[in-house]
Parts: structure tokens; sequence; C-alpha cells
């Protein structure tokens, strides 16, 4: 297979999976925000950071308000990562690859974009943010479940699955983040109602605020909450669960090249550190600390695994 082709799989899937992530980390934000009584647009600070765009939106805007962060990161074109940039470089990547993909992922995946392109179109008053993001959501599912269904389980398959849990773990790390270090406002909130408010916020915000009540005690304890977004392998969206489905997606990659590569050893090499690894270790080291280095490590990966198949050749 051409290394475009592989390309534009691995970022579109990427891409699509950036844009139901960012507007997941924009509810989360917003949710939390919600829960202070003296709530300050101060607030989004961390949440620009965590989306690796805080300096990029101090060039366009001089001052931090709640109203135009949200705009940057739904719909302003001149970021890279936001909602409407992401699903845009999503399709376009799908056009570039278009004979790769069955009929119902092209037009789910243009679908979305029609719709966005629509609902996107002008500033979002604060009533319409939980709608549109249900609507991004729902729109990235469909072209999920129609890739899923449709799609034979060949290369093509693998590098789309390996683009969108590579995304999907450095976002996870990136919300977690967003409470832990950056948005409780301080030490003495710690287990307070408060504090309690913004973990259920973090596990909506990744669809997982059920799942942890079946999986934990029903009280919201930021350990087993950590652990649960880290290394419980049945989380569809943690840590652990991504890099066991992209260490999988690789190796059928080894496999039908006949080839390893340094992508295969680094992909290994955070597994097993994740395998080996408690949220007590993670807690004594530094919660704020690991999920840095490990975002670190992923973009390392993403790096390796663009060189080794030649996306750009």
């Amino acid at each position: 297979m051409l290394g475009r082709t592989a390309n534009g799989l691995y970022w579109m899937f990427r891409y699509i999976e950036r844009a139901e992530n960012i507007a997941r980390l924009v509810d989360a934000g917003q949710r939390m925000s919600l829960t202070r009584s003296d709530a300050a647009d101060d607030d989004w600070d961390g949440v620009l950071q965590s989306a690796g765009v805080r300096e990029a939106y101090g060039e366009v805007h001089d001052k931090m308000t709640g109203a135009d962060a949200i705009d940057y990161l739904m719909r302003d074109r001149s970021n890279p990562s936001s909602v409407m940039s992401c699903i845009e470089y999503g399709r376009n990547n799908a056009r570039m690859v278009r004979t790769a993909l069955t009929r119902d992922t092209w037009e789910a995946t243009n679908e979305c974009w029609i719709e966005l392109k629509s609902l996107l179109g002008k500033r979002l008053k604060t009533a319409e943010l939980p709608e549109t993001i249900d609507v991004i959501k729902q729109r990235a599912g469909l072209i999920r479940g129609a890739f899923h269904g449709s799609m034979l389980r060949n290369e093509l398959y693998n590098f789309a699955r390996i683009g969108t849990f590579i995304e999907r773990a450095d976002n996870t790390a990136r919300i977690l983040d967003v409470k832990y270090y950056v948005l409780l406002p301080s030490v003495s909130h710690v287990g307070s109602s408060l504090d309690n408010a913004q973990w259920e916020s973090i596990l909506r915000s990744v669809s997982a605020h059920r799942a942890y009540k079946w999986a934990y005690d029903p009280e919201y304890k930021p350990a087993n909450i950590a652990d649960f977004l880290i290394l419980n392998g049945q989380m569809p969206r943690s840590l652990a669960y991504c890099y066991e489905k992209i260490v999988s997606n690789i190796g059928y990659l080894s496999a039908e090249y006949e080839k390893r590569l340094p992508a295969h050893d680094t992909a290994e090499a955070i597994r097993q550190s994740l395998q080996k690894l408690t949220i007590k270790r993670i807690m004594d080291q530094g919660l704020h600390e690991f999920l840095e280095d490990f975002v670190a490590r992923s973009n390392k990966l993403g790096a390796e695994i663009s060189d080794g198949y030649r996306f750009y050749e």
C-alpha cells in the first residue's frame, strides 16, 4: 500500500477522533465551570492548555473569556485543532483515499461535514452548546460504526484503528490533566462536594459515568477514577485499553509486511509500562507528571509510525 494511502487513513481517523475529543473537552470545561459559584473566564485557560492551543489562542485574542475560548475550540478556522477544522481535515483525507473506503464510510463522513458546517457556521449561544456537542459525538460515532461494519480487516483497517486509538489515549490523558492539575481550585477543595461534581463531569465527558459505578463503588474517589481512566482494560477510553488495541493493530501490520519497526517496540513498551503500574505508584509519582510523560511518549510513537511506514512518499 502506498504511504500516502496509509497516511490518509491514519489521519482521517485521528482528525475525526480529535473533533469529538475537543467537543468532549469543551463539555468538561463547561460542566466544571458551572460547578463554581465564583466561576471565572480564567477557568478556560486550563482547557486551552490541555487542548495544546493556549499560546495560539493568545495570538488571536487579547483576553481570556469563556465565550471566546469555546468559539476558538469549536469553530475557529485559524485553530487547526478546532472541531470544524478537524472535521474538514478528516473529510479532506477521506476524499484523498476515497477509493480505499466503503461507500457507507464516505457518506457518513461527508454528511458529518455538511451538518457541522451548518451548525458551526455561526457563533454558538451557551444554550446551543450541549445539543451541538451531542451531534458531534453522534456523527463521529456513525463514521466509526460505518467503517467498523463495512471494511475488510486488512492493512487499511489497521492504520485507521491505530490513528483512532493514539488520538483517543492522548485525549483521555489531557482531560484527566484538566481536572487534576489545572482546574482544581485549591487543595482545600479535595474531597468536597465541588471536587466530586468536577470528577463527575470528567466521567460524563468521556461517557463513563454509569460504567464507573458498575466497576467501582458509587462514591467518587480520585484514585479510583484515575485508575478507571488509566489502567482499567475494560474501559474503552482508558490508556490501557487504547494501547492494547494499538499493539494489536500494529502487530497485524508487522505480520503483513514481515517487518518489525521501532514503532512496534515503542508501542509494546508503553503497553507493558501500563500493565506493570498501579494507581498508587502513579499518584506517588505525580499524576500530572505521569500524564505529561505519557503524552510525550504517544507523540513519539506517532512520529515513528509516520517515518516507518513512509507516510509522505
